[in-house]
């Protein structure tokens, strides 16, 4: 196997890694103002994902290194194109993690409100836009070669279609599933019970448009190992729902998961051997050929990814290990300015208990 075509493939597991690993982070920060009731259950909701989530977005930025490194072409291509749309998801993920840091720093009920608003646009935007990006990055965006480049030549509006439309929604829809199971599997109680039912009703829908996305792929795009793929997906969307339906959430978990990485897994299937393809001429489609950096730099590459890949695993897998525990509100202290209304009641009490005896 040509060294092009293995950090295609590898590329693809990087972006496999950020939708399973993030895509639950940006269901927690969708779901937060539907499941969190009170301060507490937000907390809770918020403490689930908050020793993992800066981890996850490391497979982001390490898909876009690869990408730069392995593809100089493609990243140029892409970033020059979905320059708007790229810019308002990393304002987004800034805000969100922004808002993971400070939302704490004060007990006013205000600000935490504010802060709560922050995630919940940091998660609903990114859900929302990665899925009219792949959804463009499948059909082909306007690409022509200026100069001897191959470049986007194309505008913003360019980008919204039905489409590309409905894919954003198959992974809003998706990701929030993913992020209610995963809170039913990291939550115990009444929040528990609650993320289920909002996991069996998205889950459902998200079904739908999976579907419709998904055929709408194929007759664009007949392939059959995006065929195959996709019908896995499917069932294992189906087992998930089952699974969640019957209480198991572990299995319900890893049926959303492998759901996303074969959903991934079949569209990019479907592009190889492109990389971005042009809507104007296939002559002028971006490949694994034309857009790959030298040999040479693709074999520095695989040795740093051999040697450092299995190290990042290890880490993040010991992570997810040490906090394995479910989280109930019986674990979240009391706000401090409940407390300390609590400490001004009994010093009350006290002193009119002095002035009575």
């Amino acid at each position: 196997m040509e060294l092009t075509t293995v950090w295609f493939v590898l590329i693809a597991v990087l972006w496999i890694g950020y939708f399973v690993l993030e895509g639950f982070d940006f269901g927690v920060g969708i779901l937060l103002p539907v499941l969190g009731r009170d301060e507490k259950e937000r907390r809770v909701m918020i403490n689930t994902i908050g020793p993992v989530w800066d981890g996850n977005e490391v497979w982001l930025l390490v898909a876009g290194g690869a990408t730069f490194a392995a593809f100089p072409e493609w990243y140029a291509t892409l970033f020059s194109g979905f320059y708007l749309a790229l810019f308002v998801i990393l304002v987004a993920l800034i805000v969100r993690g922004v808002a993971f840091e400070y939302r704490g720093k004060r007990p006013s009920s205000p600000w935490k409100a504010w802060w709560d608003r922050a995630i919940f646009w940091g998660s609903a935007l990114p859900a929302l836009l990665w899925g009219v990006a792949f959804a463009n990055i499948v059909r082909g965006v306007p690409i022509e070669e200026i100069d001897g480049n191959l470049e986007y030549v194309g505008t913003f509006f360019d980008l919204l279609s039905p489409y590309t439309l409905l894919g954003g929604l198959v992974t809003f829809s998706l990701f929030t599933t993913h992020g209610a199971i995963f809170i039913a599997l990291k939550t115990d109680g009444d929040i528990r019970r609650r993320a289920r039912a909002v996991a069996e009703k998205v889950g459902l829908g998200s079904a739908v448009l999976a579907v419709a996305f998904l055929v709408w792929t194929y007759l664009i795009s007949p392939e059959l190992a995006f065929a195959v793929l996709s019908v896995l997906a499917a069932v294992c969307l189906v087992g998930a729902l089952v699974a969640n339906r019957l209480g198991r959430e572990g299995w319900a978990f890893l049926g959303t998961a492998l759901t996303l990485a074969l959903a991934v897994a079949a569209l990019f299937s479907n592009l190889y051997p492109n990389v971005m393809p042009s809507s104007i001429d296939s002559a002028y489609n971006l490949t694994i050929d034309n857009a790959s950096s030298t040999p040479y730099t693709l074999t520095i590459m695989t040795w740093v990814a051999v040697i450092m890949t299995p190290i990042v695993l290890l880490y993040q897998g010991w992570t997810y290990w040490v906090f394995r525990r479910r989280l109930s509100v019986a674990d979240i202290p009391e706000p401090l300015d409940a407390l300390r209304a609590q400490e001004k009641s009994a010093q009350f009490d006290a002193a009119a208990r002095e002035r009575v005896g």
